[in-house]
């Protein structure tokens, strides 16, 4: 099978007294109902942090301020390879509305075994306890 599209996606990793916000899509799609680090597409000409910011209000209406870069992983779907690359979230303004998810919830990284992620999210996972 011959790849025809490479797609960027950048995922949040928010982090608030030693809990991480994970979100649930809602999104009817293959992952929905699927907690995730919430995040979205990069634009044609956009930044990572660029993209992160739009997204995380795009999704919650919170202004969020982009920090350092965690991981990335690249993986398939279907004829698209997929780069998820994580930053860090220094700190955010804004009260949640979730206008793309199911439901957030605030966890501790020991938590995140309790519950169903995608794939690529796993990279994340990792480096978080392994930042710990």
């Amino acid at each position: 099978m011959e790849f025809t599209l490479t797609r960027r996606v950048i995922a949040g990793v928010i982090e608030q007294d030693g809990l991480f916000l994970i979100a649930q899509r809602a999104k009817r799609d293959e992952h929905y109902g699927v907690w995730e680090f919430p995040g979205g597409k990069v634009e044609p000409g956009e930044t990572d942090q660029a993209c992160l910011a739009r997204e995380l209000f795009e999704e919650f209406m919170i202004r969020a301020d982009i920090g350092d870069f965690l991981c990335e992983s690249t993986f398939t779907s279907g004829t698209k390879e997929v780069t998820l690359a994580a930053y860090r979230v220094r700190s955010y303004a804004g009260e949640f509305e979730l206008n793309d998810h199911l439901q957030v919830k605030w966890v501790t990284a020991l938590e995140l075994d309790d519950y169903t992620f995608p794939h690529p999210d796993l990279t994340i996972i990792r480096t978080i306890r392994e930042q710990l």
